[in-house]
């Protein structure tokens, strides 16, 4: 598995842009915003902090506060940007739109990416009359490593361990969690057909957690999102490709078990013939079309 994950590390930055792709085929016929949304860039949500600790908000005009999607760029934890083209189509259908930056592997070790995709989370509810959005309707989004820290602050929205810094009297929960194939058992993922659990110090689990997953057990539990899931978790949206050679199926399989044990709400689908964010995968019409559909519902209650 670890030859399949280095030969492909350097696709995976493709990542941070490929969550953009499930709605690109319905942007064209979509009407333009009258005098087009408001964009805020690169906003520190950690003041004097490091320089990938920032985020990126479109915001559509609005005289209600608008729910908000807030978006994790993947790349295995150790690449990809927050920068993205304006999503247009979840902008003209009355969302607004962030984009966040996280510090990466080589900047951090676990649990800094979930400290900061808390900490933006509190900067946007902290700031929600400021830029007009509803403190009671966010979503989390990504893909691969995004998918992961999605389900992340989806799971950990009650525990209060990885929120530090500032902001601490706003909660970092969210309403709703779409995870495009992120890992969700770090210890499972380097399971072997024998059952034992074996990586090298170079891969992208390893350096997150600071060296190889069966010297580092604990730590590689602690990043696991499945081990926090609880009935009063909000409903996620899994979809996964059963070709995807770089995270398996099984992990988003394991994930909604967990979920349906502790009876969260959920969506699951498997994306034929599709591959870790390649065409196959974006291709799928079903992609966009529960992905809207899942906001729809969980945010504005339709």
């Amino acid at each position: 598995m670890y030859k399949e994950i280095k030969k492909a590390v350097l696709a995976i930055v493709l990542i941070s842009i490929s969550v953009a792709g499930a709605e690109q085929a319905a942007q064209s016929a979509s009407p333009e915003v009258n005098n087009g949304p408001m964009i805020y860039r690169d906003l520190a949500y950690v003041t004097n902090g490091h320089e990938r600790q920032k985020l990126d908000l479109f915001v559509p005009k609005s005289e209600k506060p608008l729910p908000l999607i807030i978006r994790i760029h993947g790349g295995a934890w150790m690449m990809g940007t927050k920068d993205w083209e304006k999503p247009e189509d979840f902008i003209r259908n009355g969302y607004a739109v962030s984009s966040i930056g996280y510090r990466l592997s080589q900047h951090a070790k676990f649990p800094a990416q979930i400290e900061d995709c808390k900490a933006a989370v509190r900067y946007l509810r902290a700031n929600v009359e400021k830029y007009n959005l509803d403190p009671n309707r966010f979503a989390a989004w990504g893909g691969s490593a995004g998918g992961h820290l999605a389900a992340m602050l989806g799971t950990t929205g009650d525990i209060n361990k990885f929120d530090v810094g500032e902001n601490l009297s706003f909660s970092s929960k969210v309403q709703a969690v779409v995870d495009y194939f992120g890992p969700t058992d770090l210890i499972d993922f380097h399971r072997g057909p024998d059952g034992r659990i074996l990586s090298s110090p170079d891969t992208p689990v390893a350096k997150l957690i600071g060296g190889p997953v069966q010297d580092n057990l604990e730590k590689a539990q602690k990043a696991n999102p499945i081990i926090y899931i609880d009935k009063n978790d909000p409903p996620f949206l899994i979809i996964h490709g059963d070709k995807d050679k770089i995270v398996p199926l099984h992990q988003s399989e394991l994930l909604e078990a967990a979920l349906k044990k502790a009876g969260v709400s959920l969506t699951y689908y498997i994306v034929k013939n599709g591959g870790h964010s390649d065409p196959n995968f974006f291709h799928d019409p079903n992609v966009y079309k529960l992905t809207r559909e899942f906001f729809e519902k969980s945010l504005k209650n339709k």
